[in-house]
């Protein structure tokens, strides 16, 4: 199988290109600077180019390319930043996808669970409606940008996913450090949900959507979500550490700004609803058993 990646150097775009290369498959990796090796293509979202042949003959495309979304401050111009290079990439990808000759079977894009808003403790899957706030616009937008392929008559699936647990990168990898020391805490009251799913499940799923005839929405999320505190314990636990401190959400908002009440203090109890009922089987459905195998 031949697959095309973008977003390929990121946390889990690597680890998908190396599994699928593990297993045999062919990559190309779209790259936005000049390619250096014979895996890589030169795509330019901003420019709406993608060089010849990087889609064509492709058994499928996975979108992984984003500005990330927790990586700076949510200033005006980082906002637009997230949305151009969301927004600006689907299309141009799905604009190449159903211009091609030979159009791929199937376009993975990116997605995420930002599209519920805060949903309290309320339970939700992909039947719920859109949620407020800028990043439920955003993912409405972002998915609908991959509209030309999905008219083309190619199979589109939006992976909407969580907080992916990784030593290398994402919400535990930056947190990591502190936790060891002893100076990990719970975010504000702990109070909110955090839906969340280990890196090597969130992999597995994304080779599952390639393979699977499933399409639209689809949450990659662990089935056990669980509150801010209960994850901040489970981690003290595996650590051996203790992880009784708290950053009060003045703090949060006066660093992260505007992403403060859409990242770590928004509460979403998101459930793998259309994943479970497609089959798929998760390695770690529950925390303590991610962690153990993340650390």
């Amino acid at each position: 199988m031949k697959v095309t990646v973008t977003g390929s150097s990121g946390l889990i775009g690597s680890a998908l290109v190396r599994s699928l290369r593990d297993d045999g498959h062919e990559v190309l990796r779209l790259v936005r600077r000049e390619p250096a090796r014979q895996d890589e293509a030169r795509w330019s979202p901003a420019d709406g180019c993608v060089e010849a042949g990087a889609v064509a003959g492709a058994d499928a495309v996975v979108h992984l390319a984003g500005a990330g979304v927790g990586d700076r401050p949510w200033t005006p111009a980082y906002k637009r930043r997230i949305r151009d290079s969301r927004i600006g990439g689907t299309r141009t990808l799905a604009e190449a996808i159903a211009a091609a000759g030979r159009r791929p079977r199937v376009f993975v894009c990116g997605s995420a669970i930002g599209y519920y808003g805060d949903t309290g403790g309320r339970e939700v899957d992909e039947k719920a409606p859109m949620g407020r706030g800028f990043l439920a616009g955003l993912v409405r937008d972002w998915e609908a940008a991959a509209r030309p392929a999905r008219d083309a008559g190619v199979r589109v699936v939006h992976p909407r996913t969580g907080v992916v647990l990784a030593r290398g990168g994402g919400m535990l990898g930056r947190t990591l450090p502190l936790f060891r020391l002893g100076l990990g805490g719970r975010l504000g009251d702990g109070g909110q949900w955090t839906s969340w799913i280990s890196l090597d499940d969130q992999i597995a799923a994304l080779r599952f959507l390639i393979d699977d005839e499933i399409a639209g929405p689809v949450n990659l999320t662990a089935p056990n979500p669980v509150t801010n505190a209960e994850y901040t314990r489970a981690l003290g636990r595996a650590l051996h550490r203790p992880a009784a401190l708290s950053v009060p959400k003045f703090a949060l908002r006066a660093v992260l700004r505007g992403f403060a009440d859409e990242g770590p203090l928004i509460s979403q109890r998101v459930l793998p609803r259309r994943l479970e009922e497609a089959g798929f089987r998760f390695a770690h459905p529950d925390l303590d058993a991610a962690l153990e195998a993340v650390l």
